[in-house]
């Protein structure tokens, strides 16, 4: 039986027809995965297939492809399906219909895949090997790209907002489609889109990086679309971090420049002094925190969504990192304490936890909770407890965790041992106990 793979992890040896004398070589892989809005997908790269759990229309429901999904590698999510590459370089889709689900009408097309990404709306692009592109799913949100599929060769990456893609080519230049009020049409700044190196975008607006660290925008003008404004001072742009509606842009000075919604971040005039040598930037739906070299935070936007974090400004030093749900955030400090500020329903407060958040590693988090892995691999959460913000109920299991993902409403922890266990709203993949006695043979 040389190099005969035991695909049915179930079988027994004997069953397998393993013979004395023969020798077994194991490959140790972690299960991966990935988070829609309201489900998850948990698989093993070489493993026995997937195993999905969650809201039913919205991807937690694979029955109808779960054969092919066997040698799935990577999987894309929106608010409403999942796509999966397989080792093939096909792709396989499912969940809600409207939001791509259903790629059979394309499916022929989808050859040799590279990439997939996705508008939160309820579209899927893929990238192929040669560099074309192929899109399903919602039409007004991205489904469509037929009005320029000739433009779209030699793609190397695309970019998504909530309603639109919009992809960087070999010559660097920018090809859009989708909703036209979500960033789908770049006409207005088309000739300026030349020799882009990369794209934020918000939930309905690109911001475009451009070699010499200039900027190009467009899209709604409410939620970032128009930099005019401050057009001059982006100069030498590094990065750029995005909320729902606003952008803000780390420039080589160590300086941040801000544009977009107003109710969303995109005035930082109040701290505009403090932000110098500005290293990194996290963002909620509706403020900035930026951490500074000194390892200080500088705090601004809607300030019930974190935009105010005066309150614990003599905590914040030496942080390490930042975590953010929809209204507030949480950061990691250099001794592996964790301060919080922003909306209290939404993870803004740690109090009744903080004694216990000590040696955090990393943080993930869903809509408006927060859940911390410690350096002995157990787990802390709080936030909105329907949202995954209370761990109680499965806290003697959540041991030895590895990693944690996250939908809109519910956490998934991978376990050293390969187990996973969930919490949370059990519609959005928070109760996994119907899948459990799958999830050991991935």
């Amino acid at each position: 039986m040389e190099g005969h793979v035991l695909t049915n992890l179930a079988d027994s040896l004997q069953a397998a027809g393993v013979q004395d004398g023969e020798h077994l070589t194991a490959v140790v892989q972690h299960a991966k995965i990935a988070a829609a809005s309201r489900a998850f997908a948990a698989w093993c790269c070489g493993g026995s297939g997937m195993v999905v759990w969650g809201h039913p229309e919205y991807g937690g429901d694979s029955s109808a492809v779960q054969d092919q999904l066997r040698t799935a590698q990577q999987v894309q999510t929106n608010n409403g399906a999942l796509a999966a590459i397989l080792v093939d370089g096909s792709v396989v889709s499912w969940g809600h219909p409207d939001w791509g689900g259903d790629c059979s009408p394309i499916q022929h097309q989808l050859k040799h895949v590279q990439q997939v990404q996705a508008t939160a709306g309820g579209a899927f692009a893929a990238i192929l090997l040669d560099g074309s592109v192929v899109a399903w799913g919602s039409r007004p949100c991205g489904g469509d790209c037929s009005a320029v599929q000739e433009q779209l060769k030699n793609v190397q990456q695309i970019q998504a907002t909530g309603g639109a893609f919009a992809a960087i080519l070999a010559d660097r230049s920018v090809v859009t489609w989708g909703s036209r009020g979500q960033g789908g049409d770049c006409s207005a700044v088309q000739d300026q889109l030349m020799n882009v190196q990369q794209i934020q975008a918000t939930g309905a607006a690109f911001a475009a990086i451009l070699a010499d660290g200039s900027v190009v925008a467009w899209g709604s003008e409410n939620c970032g679309g128009d930099c005019s404004a401050v057009q001059e001072r982006l100069k030498n742009v590094l990065q750029i971090q995005a909320t729902g509606g606003a952008f803000a842009a780390i420039l080589a000075d160590g300086a941040a420049m801000t544009w977009g919604s107003p109710h969303r971040g995109s005035d930082c005039s109040a701290v505009q002094d403090q932000l110098m040598n500005v290293q990194q930037i996290q963002a909620t739906g509706g403020a900035f925190a930026a951490i500074l070299a000194d390892g200080s935070v500088v705090a601004w936007g809607h300030p019930n969504l974190g935009g105010d974090c005066s309150a614990v400004q003599e905590q914040l030093k030496n942080v390490q990192q930042i975590q953010a749900t929809g209204g507030a955030f949480a950061a990691i400090l250099a001794d592996g304490s964790v301060v919080t500020w922003g909306n209290p329903g939404h993870g803004g407060d740690c109090s009744a936890v903080q004694g216990q958040l000590m040696n955090v590693q990393q943080i993930q988090r869903t809509s408006a909770a927060f859940a911390a892995i410690l350096a002995n691999g157990s787990v802390v959460s709080w936030g909105n407890p329907n949202v995954g913000g209370d761990c109680s109920a499965v806290q003697d299991w959540l041991e030895n965790v590895l990693q944690i993902q996250a939908t809109g409403g519910a956490f998934a922890a991978i376990l050293a041992d390969g187990s996973v266990v969930a919490w949370g709203h059990s519609p959005d993949g928070g109760e996994s106990s119907s899948v459990q006695d799958r999830l050991q043979y991935l």
